[in-house]
């Protein structure tokens, strides 16, 4: 399943990559992260907070970063709780200069295991609402432009 979503920020490519490729910084922008810990420029881990207050974990790795371009992070799964649901997962973020701005592009890419295979479109909406949520975020963060 892949969801896609797309906005022009009024910022610099070399602004919105500072932002982007910093996982410290993913609580200002990516939606429910509530912190992030043992962060590098190659891994982190997110820290969400469910809707019960429950603090659930998510490990990510760093696996293409072309500067003020392209960034690819995937979602480490095996021993995890969404190992379950999920056979891999990747986010893909690019950044194209337009007029007065950015063009960013983010791409969720998930592949169901288990049960989540039958249940297309509450996957789907899922994804949806985070992809949304980031761009959400960073024009939170940018402003909102052309």
């Amino acid at each position: 399943m892949i969801v896609r979503r797309e906005a022009t920020l009024p910022a610099a490519p070399g602004e919105i990559w500072a932002l982007i490729s910093d996982p410290q910084r993913l609580p200002a922008w990516w939606p429910g992260v509530s912190r992030v810990e043992d962060a590098s420029a190659e891994a982190w881990t997110k820290v969400f907070t469910s809707p019960k207050g429950k603090a659930v974990r998510a490990d990510y790795t760093r696996v293409e970063a072309e500067p003020k371009q392209r960034l690819v992070w995937r979602q480490e799964l095996e021993a995890s709780p969404f190992e379950r649901i999920l056979a891999a997962a990747t986010i893909e973020i690019l950044l194209d200069r337009s007029n007065g701005g950015t063009h960013v592009t983010i791409t969720l890419d998930q592949r169901p295991r288990g049960w989540a295979r039958f249940a297309p479109f509450q996957f789907r909406s899922a994804g949806v609402r985070q992809v949304h949520g980031a761009i959400e975020g960073l024009t939170g963060v940018f402003g909102k432009g052309a």
